[in-house]
Order: C-alpha cells, then sequence, then structure tokens
C-alpha cells in the first residue's frame, strides 16, 4: 500500500517541482478600481427638498388613480420584455446549478452484451470461425479534486451572476413601471388638450357664426369672415390631431402592459393626477448603493467576474484527476459474478500546463479585461445615479415654480374672462370682446395642463432614481480581494 501511494503522489511532487519553469500570469492584473461613494458627492442636493423616508414599492398610489396600480400588475403578468428578463433569470440559475454539479465526483453504470465471431487470427488456438458472446457490466468514477478553489471560484462566478440577474429582474420591472404611470400619465394630459381644443373649436364657432351676421350686417367685411372661418378649420384640425393623441397614448399604454390593440380601446380617461410628494431620503448617497437594483446588478457583476478571475488562475496550476472503475466481464452468463470475472482499476492523473502558446495567459488576459469592463460599469452607473437624481430634483422644482406662476395667470385670464362675460350681459362689451379673451383663458389652461404633465412625470422620475422602493438584501461591502 505503501508503495503504490509514492507511486500516485510522485507525479505530482514531480510537477510540483516543474511548475515554477512552466506557464505562469505573472504581469497580468486588472487596471480598473470602484469608485468609492464618497467620490459622488450629493451635497448640493439637501437644500432643495426636504429629508424623508425611500419611495414606497407601490409608489404610484401617490399619484391619486387607483386604475394606474391596477394596469402596472396587469404588465408585471403580461409584458414579453419582462418575461424575457425572467427566462434570463432561469437560464442564469440552471448554469449555477451546473457550475454547483462541477464540483461534486461524477459516478455511472453501465451494461452491455456482445455478440460476434472471430476471425482465424483473433482466435489465439488459430482454429477461428468461433462465435463469443461477451457481458460487461461496470460502475465508473470519476473526480477532478478542487486543490487550488478554482472549481469553488467558477461557481461563486455564476452565483454572483444569477444574483445580478434577479436584481436585473427588479430593475426591469422598475422600468416597467415607470413607462406605465408616463404613459398613464400621458393619456390624461392628451385627453386634457382634446378637451380644451374642443373649448376652443366651440369659441371659434361661435365667433364665426357672429362674424358672419356681422358681415351680413355690413360692421364687417369678407377677409374678416375668411379670417375666423381660416381659424375654425384650424381649430378642427388641431382638435383631430389631439384626438389622435388620445388613440396613440392607449396603443402605447396597451403595448406597455403586453395586451393587443382591442385592449387599448377599452382604456378609459384617467382621472385627474396628481404628482407625488416626493423628498430625498437624508441618506444620499450612502444607502443609493442598496436602493438602486442597477447599482446592486452592476455590483454583482463586478464581484462575478473577480471570482471568475480567480477561477482562470487556478488553471496554471497542476491538476489531479481521478478515475476509477470495477465490474465484471465474461463470455459466459454464469461466470458473471465470479470471481475471476471481476475487475477494477483506479488511474490517478496529474496534468500541468507546460507549453500552450499563451493560451492561458490570453485566458487570463480576456477575464482581467471583462472585470475592468464590469468595474467602469459599475463606476459609471454609480456616477449617473446621482446626476439622474439631480435633473430631476431639478425638474421637479423648476416646474413647481412654473405651476405656481401660471396658475396665478388662469386665475387672472378667469377673471377677466368673467369680467367681460358680465359686461357683455350689462351691454358694456360686445360677445365679440368675450370671445377673445376667452381664448387667452384656453392657451393659459392648455398651458397649466402641459406643466403639470410634465411635473408629474419628473416626480415619476424622481421615483425611478431613488430607486421605486426597491431595496437589496445584504451586500458585502467589503471589495473583494482582487479589488
Amino acid at each position: 500500500m505503501y508503495s503504490i501511494t509514492r507511486l500516485m503522489l510522485a507525479p505530482l511532487a514531480v510537477s510540483i517541482l516543474l511548475a515554477a519553469g512552466c506557464v505562469n500570469y505573472a504581469g497580468i492584473d486588472h487596471q480598473g478600481k470602484l469608485l468609492a461613494v464618497g467620490d459622488a458627492p450629493s451635497d448640493s442636493l439637501k437644500d432643495k427638498l426636504p429629508p424623508a423616508q425611500w419611495p414606497r414599492a407601490d409608489w404610484w398610489t401617490s399619484l391619486g388613480d387607483p386604475r394606474l396600480g391596477a394596469l402596472i400588475e396587469e404588465a408585471y403578468a403580461s409584458n414579453p420584455d419582462l418575461q424575457e428578463v425572467a427566462a434570463r433569470v432561469a437560464k442564469a440559475n440552471a448554469f449555477l446549478d451546473l457550475r454547483d454539479a462541477e464540483r461534486y465526483p461524477e459516478m455511472d453504470a453501465s451494461a452491455g452484451v456482445t455478440r460476434g465471431r472471430l476471425s482465424r487470427f483473433e482466435d489465439y488456438s488459430g482454429e477461428g470461425e468461433k462465435y463469443f458472446t461477451a457481458r460487461n457490466l461496470a460502475v465508473n468514477f470519476s473526480y477532478t479534486f478542487d486543490l487550488w478553489g478554482g472549481q469553488r471560484a467558477a461557481w461563486e462566478s455564476a452565483l454572483n451572476s444569477a444574483r445580478a440577474a434577479e436584481v436585473d429582474l427588479q430593475s426591469s420591472r422598475l422600468i416597467l413601471a415607470v413607462n406605465v404611470a408616463k404613459a398613464y400619465n400621458q393619456l390624461a394630459y392628451a385627453w386634457q388638450v382634446s378637451e380644451l381644443n374642443q373649448r376652443d373649436l366651440e369659441r371659434l364657432s361661435k365667433l364665426v357664426e357672429l362674424t358672419d351676421s356681422r358681415y351680413g350686417s355690413g360692421l364687417d367685411n369678407l377677409s374678416q369672415l375668411k379670417q375666423v372661418q381660416s381659424l375654425k378649420a384650424r381649430s378642427e384640425s388641431t382638435l383631430i390631431g389631439a384626438n389622435e393623441d388620445i388613440e396613440i397614448a392607449r396603443l402605447q399604454l396597451s403595448a406597455l402592459i403586453g395586451k393587443g390593440v382591442d385592449r387599448a380601446h377599452t382604456l378609459e380617461r384617467p382621472s385627474n393626477l396628481q404628482a407625488s410628494v416626493v423628498a430625498l431620503p437624508a441618506q444620499l448617497p450612502a444607502q443609493l448603493l442598496g436602493r438602486r437594483p442597477d447599482i446592486v446588478a452592476a455590483r454583482w457583476r463586478v464581484e462575478a467576474e473577480s471570482k471568475n478571475v480567480e477561477a482562470v488562475k487556478t488553471t496554471f496550476y497542476p491538476n489531479i484527476n481521478l478515475v476509477a472503475a470495477a465490474g465484471s466481464h465474461a463470455l459466459t452468463g454464469d461466470a458473471m459474478f465470479a470471481g475471476v470475472s471481476k475487475f477494477w482499476n483506479v488511474a490517478p492523473t496529474v496534468s500541468l500546463p507546460i507549453f500552450d502558446a499563451g493560451r492561458l495567459r490570453s485566458d487570463l488576459k480576456a477575464g482581467n479585461a471583462e472585470l475592468d469592463s464590469s468595474i467602469a460599469q459599475y463606476n459609471r452607473v454609480l456616477n449617473s445615479a446621482l446626476h439622474e437624481v439631480a435633473i430631476s430634483v431639478t425638474q421637479l422644482r423648476s416646474f413647481e415654480q412654473q405651476i405656481v406662476v401660471q396658475r396665478d395667470a388662469c386665475s387672472i385670464a378667469q377673471s377677466s374672462y368673467d369680467l367681460s362675460q358680465s359686461r357683455y350681459k350689462a351691454g358694456e362689451d360686445t360677445f365679440l370682446d368675450a370671445l377673445n379673451i376667452e381664448q387667452q383663458l384656453i392657451q393659459d389652461e392648455m398651458r397649466l395642463a402641459f406643466l403639470n404633465s410634465k411635473h408629474i412625470d419628473s416626480s415619476v422620475s424622481l421615483m425611478a432614481a431613488l430607486g421605486g422602493g426597491f431595496q437589496a438584501p445584504a451586500l458585502e461591502t467589503a471589495q473583494s480581494s482582487a479589488l
């Protein structure tokens, strides 16, 4: 037994002695460095919004229309893009199971029967023309020792990739919810625009009727009549375009929820939406690392590529593989389980790369390049995250200020219109004056509807920039040794 052990270990010892002069990865390393959260300051945001909690997972309820939540849930169930991402998660988990299985021994059994005829040259007696039936029964075993942790590193790389894929699914759900909310808001705005254009068309119809009467009385000329008729025709065209926008918004919304064209026709007019009351959390940007799914997914991919580099490095080291088999081989059925028919073998193998024309070094260089790429992507996502918050906050505050001013303008226009109506009824102004003043009121209300729509979009964008209620499980903050 001692001599057999020495024979098995001798090749390993020789391989280790030769390793110093064999293929190695000296001088190969990655260059990227993870951006620290402190390198992405956000102090300038603190005075723009009051501190508050992070968004809730059902942040869309704050927009004030329960039907929006139902549409988002419908999109979660039917959107094909989301289903595609879910399939990628399943694929990543299947690959993880494969990497896990590779860490364990393999064992299989085989049985067979061979019927044949021996030629004279195959028959040791020299007679030939003999028939035989060979029966085989064997159990095979193989195992590759993970001496350097390469298989575990490959499994951990697959585990981190699977985690990234699962977070990608959460990110896709957030993006889908944001797009549905914005599409729903666009539908609400399209309805408002159509309603205001209808009012303007009614105003111009009255103006044409009045001008035609004045033309018949000789108070206005034909040019004035043609002018207001042209304005009415233009208003009719604008109204047709506004109604088209409603249908397009419906179709876009039905596409997002993963339904056909018929579903678009069932979408009703949204109620008056309101912008979410949004405030910035006090721990921005530190907690943003775990609140933004795209940041979390990018970090998991860095960890996955780091573990992949570790796995590639182990291919430079000696490898031990053990293959064994045991069974029975007989030419007669009654001898199948006899002692003389039994066999076994054990074959340990040691392999060490000596010359491969640079293949292993190229593999490692490619792995380090992928690691650098994932680090750069993480830094880009982290750097852009706070910019997205800043942009959303800036837009939100700007639209809030514009809305305050525009509401004053609408209030003044409404007062002016009410006064013109009173003066017209009192005989102090003409109906023409009242119609002209109404035009300004409609224009101001159109502008206010636009600002309200943009304000809602900005609040939704800020919800998304803050992670939309996502919260990752504890992600190891300590960087891998390779980073």
